[in-house]
């Protein structure tokens, strides 16, 4: 599983959607040795499709000159319902659309859990640390 651990200190997650993910043979192959990272990627409309930017994906060093492009968008697979809502959501202001992680499910299919965000102000991210450094003290006392 590849986790976007930047997402839960950057924004306030509200709503959370498994989708699929539209991927070329060397991909599914360096997802699966967990040779992919989510840190700065984001969710874009390109018409009426939902694309996932800026997801690294390395190349699989056995590919050869079948290589895949390893910043290329991914198109995402998503109900024309669920589509629907996430583009009326991200018109409000301050809402955008991130990735959370990225698994394979028990048939073997990739998946990534996207979510509708927020973004944190810098005071927000302190009272996150601050409650995060509580919580670690609790644990450490008991």
């Amino acid at each position: 599983m590849i986790k976007n651990r930047k997402a839960y200190y950057e924004y306030f997650v509200e709503n959370e959607y498994v989708a699929g993910i539209k991927l070329v043979g060397s991909e599914i192959k360096s997802i699966r040795s967990g040779k992919a990272n989510l840190s700065d990627s984001f969710c874009s409309f390109n018409g009426d499709e939902l694309f996932l930017i800026n997801s690294y994906i390395e190349e699989y060093e056995f590919a050869n000159q079948f290589n895949h492009d390893p910043n290329r968008p991914k198109k995402l697979l998503l109900t024309k319902k669920e589509l629907k809502k996430l583009k009326v959501k991200i018109t409000e202001k301050g809402l955008t659309i991130i990735p959370l992680n990225m698994f394979i499910n028990k048939q073997g299919l990739c998946k990534v859990t996207i979510c509708v965000a927020r973004g944190k102000h810098m005071y927000d991210k302190r009272e996150t640390i601050k409650t995060r450094e509580v919580k670690r003290d609790l644990e450490r006392n008991l």
